[in-house]
């Protein structure tokens, strides 16, 4: 099923943790799964349960009052390793949006790959979006892709992102790579005749 993006409006889960690797993402253990199905179960995993399997109730993932398909998490959000893995198991898990200050290059691909949109917002923002969650867990926050802005319903403060050309119109699209060269098939052979 196509996941088209326009305006998405959530509550938020926060993580206000740096320097979050894909090893914490998804571990190690679980990338022998080449099917993404079942990923996102095992988002986070090592800090979502004990090693006897028993949910950590302090880790927020677990706590009832925070929720929603936008993850806010703190600067350089998915560095380490290129896994793709650690994007299948956010958008698995039901993400839909990750806001952070930096993304790691490789792995802000992948979500994009995974009709999960990175919004680069800047630290100050950030620090905002965190403060406003711990004040009303219930707060919402509006990201508008086509107008590439992020706003922070309970302050009414907005800032632009970016985002590349063909990306954006491949969420807004609901289209993977195959997609979109199969969507233009046609200008595709038209050029090649043209160009023989």
């Amino acid at each position: 099923m196509k996941q088209i993006f326009s305006v998405i409006t959530s509550t938020c889960v926060p993580l206000p943790l740096e320097n979050v690797d894909t090893d914490q993402i998804i571990p190690a253990r679980f990338l022998k799964a080449t099917d993404k199905a079942g990923f996102g179960d095992n988002l986070f995993r090592d800090w979502r349960y004990d090693k006897d399997g028993n949910p950590n109730k302090d880790f927020v993932l677990n706590d009832p009052t925070y929720g929603g398909c936008i993850l806010v998490a703190g600067k350089n959000f998915g560095s380490g390793s290129s896994r793709e893995h650690a994007a299948w198991a956010i958008a698995g898990y039901g993400f839909r949006v990750v806001i952070s200050s930096f993304f790691a290059d490789i792995h802000k691909n992948n979500e994009l790959n995974n009709f999960v949109l990175p919004v680069v917002v800047s630290e100050a923002f950030l620090a905002e979006l965190f403060q406003s969650i711990k004040e009303n867990p219930k707060m919402e926050v509006e990201v508008d892709l086509p107008n590439q802005l992020v706003t922070n319903k309970a302050t009414g403060k907005s800032e632009h992102f970016e985002i590349n050309g063909y990306k954006k119109h491949c969420l807004m699209n609901g289209l993977d790579d195959i997609d979109y060269l199969l969507e233009n098939k046609g200008k595709i052979e038209t050029w090649e005749k043209q160009n023989m």
